[in-house]
């Protein structure tokens, strides 16, 4: 009976000295701090905007005080007609022109009432043309048909610029399109320039900080952006670009309405 009671004794301080290692153990594990959360890389931009130039509210990039940048507009029948030849003299070196777009309620496809003469008379005033669609696709199909609707109406003719997917929210409760997901704006996205590169176009995206936000630039990366972001001193968007549209305001001679203003970067 003694030697059961010794045995029980020792059992219990074994148990007893198990109990204050694990609680020991825990106490400093409690105390230890969590290791820093690896916060992610912050963005560089690949240009130096120091050598960013404002003369008379436009835009140039500079290196060894030459420009390295062309300037250029964006139009749309919004613009009516145009004196290309006026925009010319007026130091425009590029013009990105809206091909059509899709209706934000109903759906439908329309052509820019001064798609052509907008395309022939940049072309004859010795400008450098891209185009542009206004997309409200809800899903891939309906992107290819709009990048299908682009390379019919270009009818083979040849561009100095990208052919531009531009999706915006419209400020309309019903627009068709505000509300994608992120997975289904890019995957419009690619439908549209997938379709554009095969007919052997170069594809870019369009859009502000918030239409930027909507899609996965990651899955995305083999096209250009163009940035748009208004009053700003310099671009502040934290991503890769080749164009900002800063203005759409600008005064041009030829064009008898405001008009937006881009720079286009040439390298960084």
């Amino acid at each position: 009976m003694k030697a059961t009671i010794r045995r029980n004794k020792a059992t219990t301080a074994s148990l007893a000295l198990a109990l204050c290692l694990v609680l020991s153990a825990c106490l400093m594990a409690s105390c230890q701090k969590p290791a820093p959360a690896q916060a992610p890389p912050a963005y560089v931009s690949p240009y130096d905007w120091t050598r960013l130039v404002c003369t008379d509210g436009r835009y140039s990039y500079t290196k060894d005080g030459v420009p390295d940048s062309r300037t250029g507009v964006d139009v749309s029948d919004h613009q009516g007609v145009i004196d290309w030849e006026a925009v010319a003299a007026d130091g425009i070196d590029f013009a990105i022109i809206r091909v059509g777009n899709r209706g934000y309620t109903e759906g439908s496809i329309y052509l820019d009432s001064q798609f052509t003469a907008n395309l022939e008379g940049a072309k004859a005033a010795g400008i450098l043309v891209g185009v542009y669609f206004f997309s409200q696709a809800v899903n891939e199909d309906e992107a290819r048909e709009e990048a299908d609707f682009v390379i019919e109406n270009l009818d083979g003719a040849t561009l100095d610029y990208p052919v531009v997917y531009d999706l915006e929210p419209v400020p309309d409760q019903h627009g068709r399109a505000n509300f994608l997901s992120v997975s289904q704006a890019t995957r419009n996205a690619q439908a549209f320039c997938e379709r554009i590169q095969a007919a052997g176009y170069t594809p870019m995206i369009y859009g502000n900080k918030t239409d930027i936000a909507r899609l996965d630039l990651k899955a995305l990366g083999a096209y250009d952006i163009w940035f748009a972001e208004y009053g700003a001193p310099v671009p502040s968007g934290q991503f890769d670009f080749t164009m900002w549209q800063y203005t759409n305001s600008a005064t041009v001679d030829g064009i008898g309405t405001d008009v937006d203003m881009n720079i286009h970067f040439l390298e960084p």
